[in-house]
């Protein structure tokens, strides 16, 4: 085999990377992203702006029966999958936690502990993230197989705006449905460690309540509330934009809808991060 004067064998191509490469692909990758962020930003406005445009005419954005529709799949349809897990997640965290805490024989903690965390924190997370990979996945495909045949088009030559017709409806059922789904999730939490506290540490359900009112501050439900809103619009939005923004046919309907879930999953997280360090510190 033929090779050139270092050795390496000719035709063969070889990557040279150097620091100035590397802060290149970093770069290139930022903005690509911060590119994806304004579109996302102003993918939102317009929609805002294309629904309250079509109320102050007069007439109706999108039909109810399509609203009620997307909040019989985003809400109802997703209580036993919600419950289910936050029912089991309360069993364990409250018997890991009650175990440990037995130890130094504070395991009357543990119902104001289970309750806080998931009205707080793990109600409105957990819940965020089972909604991105159930809804947020099957409206990026549904617009996607939309978009790639064309009927979103066909949609816009009949003089109907498809942001207002196709987008706002799914977005406000994920924002209005997702707090009451959040609520649900903490109740499923908390029964769970009740029954683990009354068969493992003796706590009875009276005073299992006692220590959950105690516990629990008008602070934490609201925290967990605004949350809660902000995921349902962050997985709408972002379902939807994927959606909109396919292209290259079926395979791409099929990257849309896992770029839709991991970013919407990832996003969610994030913002909770971001929520959570801002709340600290401006409000300790």
């Amino acid at each position: 085999m033929a090779t050139n004067q270092s050795g390496i064998p000719a035709g063969a191509e070889t990557i040279v990377r150097t620091p100035g490469n590397l802060l290149a692909g970093v770069g290139e990758r930022s903005r690509s992203m911060l590119i994806e962020i304004g579109s996302l930003f102003w993918f939102l406005i317009n929609t805002v702006a294309e629904t309250l445009d079509r109320i102050r005419r007069g007439r109706v954005p999108f039909r109810a029966i399509s609203f009620f529709r997307y909040t019989e799949r985003a809400g109802v349809d997703s209580v036993p999958l919600v419950a289910m897990v936050s029912f089991f997640l309360g069993l364990t965290m409250a018997l890991l936690t009650g175990y440990q805490l037995q130890r130094f024989g504070t395991e009357r903690l543990v119902p104001g502990l289970v309750a806080i965390a998931f009205t707080r924190e793990l109600g409105p997370l957990l819940t965020g993230i089972m909604l991105a990979a159930r809804i947020g996945a099957s409206f990026t495909a549904e617009l996607g197989t939309m978009q790639v045949s064309e009927e979103v088009e066909a949609i816009e030559a009949m003089g109907i705006g498809p942001l207002r017709y196709l987008v706002a409806p799914r977005m406000l059922a994920l924002f209005a449905l997702m707090p009451c789904l959040s609520l649900i999730s903490s109740i499923a939490a908390i029964f769970a460690s009740a029954l683990i506290s009354r068969a493992y540490f003796n706590i009875a359900f009276v005073y299992f309540q006692d220590l959950v009112l105690n516990a629990l501050l008008i602070r934490d439900l609201v925290t967990g509330i605004l949350k809660s809103f902000m995921f349902g619009l962050l997985i709408g939005a972002i379902a939807c934009y994927r959606g909109l923004t396919v292209k290259g046919g079926a395979a791409g309907v099929g990257i849309a809808t896992t770029s839709s879930v991991v970013t919407a999953i990832t996003t969610v997280i994030a913002f909770d991060t971001l929520y959570n360090i801002v709340y600290i510190v401006f409000f300790p």
